[in-house]
């Protein structure tokens, strides 16, 4: 969501989606979390609600559910806590990558040196 749009965005609004909330509580999610819904939305449940269900029939990130609702990051994750203390979503949470995984092999690191001094 651009700054500009933020800027136009109702506060009142904001407000009422989250019934006063400007903090999640429980779970934490990353920008990077899947969402997963486990059911389908219900009637009379909150509109924004509705939509997250139905956009994550498939893994879908935090991020990319903010930005489909047009709503800030915060905002998002208050809904989620929402929807995962009702039971209506999963969170999948991304895994690590072991520690000697996200270093390269130092002779590899040595062999590309020595071609850069050699340009």
């Amino acid at each position: 969501m651009s700054r500009r749009s933020l800027e136009k965005e109702d506060p009142d609004r904001l407000y009422t989606i989250t019934r006063g909330r400007s903090r999640w509580s429980g779970s934490t999610f990353d920008l990077v979390t899947l969402i997963v819904s486990e059911s389908d939305p219900t009637p009379g449940m909150q509109s924004e609600h509705a939509n997250i269900l139905r956009m994550c029939h498939q893994p879908t990130a935090v991020v990319e559910i903010a930005s489909a609702l047009g709503l800030p990051v915060s905002v998002a994750k208050i809904l989620l806590t929402d929807l995962l203390d009702m039971g209506k979503i999963t969170a999948r949470h991304p895994r690590s990558a072991p520690e000697r995984a996200l270093l390269p092999d130092p002779d590899i690191l040595k062999q590309v040196l020595l071609g850069l001094h050699h340009l």
